[in-house]
């Protein structure tokens, strides 16, 4: 595949997974009487990785995440000189999916686009829980993602079933830091959404930048550690 090829589709996909999960928040979870709840958000999450993981995985690798890309290139599974262009196309494909669900959204007459299924912590918190919590909870999630995608993708393990384990491993992971920071471990989810939300949410936007990739490239470091390649 050409690298036009494969930032097109991390364009796409990356626009599927802002559109589809975090318009599951703002459409459908809006209404407790339609029932997902944060349970059904972070399924919307799952399957979104999970469809596109089988739709552009043999084209991109289905990354749709700079935290993702960069724990990859950390752990020599990716070139570094495709890192810059799929973190272009997956902030492009982030925003233009927020852009259309804002569309959508704001064609509601009492809407206000207020947290917008953005990310945050201390008063923007679900929960309550603090700068500390949001950042600890970030890095460990996100560190945790990235060995699930690592292992999976590993060339030993059992092939065709990666798109399951990583789109149910994002689905755990949801359940675990929506009620934290409504989670995030993908900094292009957070810029997409946080562009069309109250200000609050581009000021804390930095900690959905640092800790999404420290979290990924300490996993791009340790999965090589505990699982090395036979000489």
């Amino acid at each position: 595949m050409t690298l036009g090829n494969k930032v097109a589709a991390e364009f796409f996909g990356t626009f599927w997974l802002v559109f589809g999960g975090c318009g599951s928040a703002v459409l459908a979870a809006a209404f407790p009487e339609l029932g997902i709840g944060f349970v059904g958000v972070a399924l919307a999450f799952g399957l979104t990785v999970l469809t596109m993981a089988y739709a552009i995985g043999h084209v991109s690798g289905c990354h749709l995440n700079p935290a993702v890309s960069i724990g990859l290139l950390v752990g020599k599974r990716f070139p570094a000189n495709e890192l810059l262009p799929y973190v272009i196309a997956q902030l492009l494909g982030a925003v233009a999916g927020a852009g259309v669900l804002y569309l959508i959204a704001s064609g509601k007459a009492d809407f206000t686009a207020g947290g917008f299924a953005s990310n945050g912590f201390g008063a923007h918190s679900p929960g309550g829980y603090s700068m500390v919590s949001a950042l600890t909870a970030e890095i460990v999630l996100t560190f945790m993602f990235l060995l699930i995608i690592l292992g999976a993708t590993d060339k030993r393990a059992p092939a065709g079933f990666a798109p399951i384990a990583i789109g149910l491993g994002l689905t755990l992971i949801h359940l675990i830091g929506i009620p934290v920071d409504n989670l995030s471990v993908n900094p292009a989810r957070s810029t997409g959404v946080a562009v069309f939300a109250d200000p609050w949410a581009l000021q804390q936007l930095w900690l959905f930048w640092v800790a999404p990739i420290v979290g990924g490239a300490l996993a791009g470091v340790v999965y090589p550690l505990i699982a090395p390649e036979k000489a």
